[in-house]
């Protein structure tokens, strides 16, 4: 299919995009790297009257980091950018340890950091990321700039926190505290495929090798990336050793409601989520050879 007709407008500047995006509210969707958005247009989900294209803006795009040790990502930022970058790597290896799993080499390629944060798609890996490492996502309207907490960002399937008139410029990373270990696994049909769970930790022990604060996030298993609280609260002040993780792993579906979708059953989902917290959590517990 094709789709409907609309008009293309490519704004040289952010204030340009803003203002556009009030000019014409709800009759308008906003193009990035268009791996989600196009799809559903040719499929007729979406009907825009109006296109803004914000490949023009470059100061949309780049990694940075800043004085206090954040990490400072751009909402255009292509995937690939973020894959290959040394500083991602060395500022949050979570990030960089999640990235080969979004979708396949093309589509990395094109899409963007932001795109995929504000698609809200419950099985993506960066939405999940964000929920584990504390991000700060920044959204700027024509009134001004906010700062919104992941924990708060998220709100459903395909539904964020974000204004109508409001774009997301830059999502920040607090810095990576030394010792803090991570781990990252999903199960999809394909690799590349739409994750059908996935789990993102990260993890820090004490001077006396105990766990100390642990961050379970599960993705693909409910309408949003959500915290394993019952995983976190039975491995805190443990050795780390596998019966510690068996039996914190053993809690991942406590509290949870798995979804039923065409590609698993709400059961199947129900018996990977301990499968793959205690796998995740392997990884960040066990020491790397260097």
């Amino acid at each position: 299919m094709k789709p409907a007709p609309f008009d293309h407008v490519a704004p040289a500047t952010l204030e340009e995009a803003l203002a556009l995006l009030v000019e014409h509210g709800e009759n308008a969707k906003v193009l990035a790297g268009g791996q989600s958005l196009v799809p559903v247009m040719a499929l007729r989900l979406a009907t825009p009257a109006w296109l803004i294209d914000l490949n023009r803006i470059a100061s949309l795009a780049g990694i940075r980091q800043l004085d206090t040790g954040e990490l400072a990502i751009g909402a255009l930022t292509r995937h690939a950018a973020v894959e290959r970058s040394e500083l991602v790597a060395r500022a949050n290896p979570l990030l960089a340890s999640a990235m080969p799993w979004v979708a396949h080499t093309a589509i990395r390629n094109r899409g963007t950091v932001g795109g995929s944060l504000v698609h809200a798609d419950p099985a993506a890996e960066l939405p999940a990321v964000c929920l584990a490492c504390d991000a700060t996502l920044v959204a700027q309207s024509v009134r001004g700039r906010r700062a919104i907490a992941a924990a708060a960002f998220f709100r459903g399937m395909f539904e964020t926190a974000l204004g109508a008139d409001e774009l997301l410029v830059e999502i920040r990373f607090p810095a990576w505290p030394d010792g803090r270990r991570h781990g990252f696994i999903e199960i999809a049909r394909r690799h590349g495929d739409f994750a059908i769970c996935g789990i993102a930790a990260t993890v820090e022990r004490d001077r006396a090798g105990r766990v100390g604060d642990a961050r379970v996030v599960a993705f693909g298993v409910v309408d949003r990336p959500v915290r394993l609280a019952a995983v976190e609260r039975a491995l805190a002040g443990t050795d780390g050793g596998e019966d510690a993780l068996r039996s914190a792993a053993g809690a991942a579906a406590d509290g949870l409601t798995p979804r039923a979708d065409h590609h698993a059953s709400a059961e199947y989902r129900s018996e990977l989520l301990p499968v793959l917290a205690r796998r995740a959590l392997a990884q960040a517990l066990t020491p790397r050879r260097r």
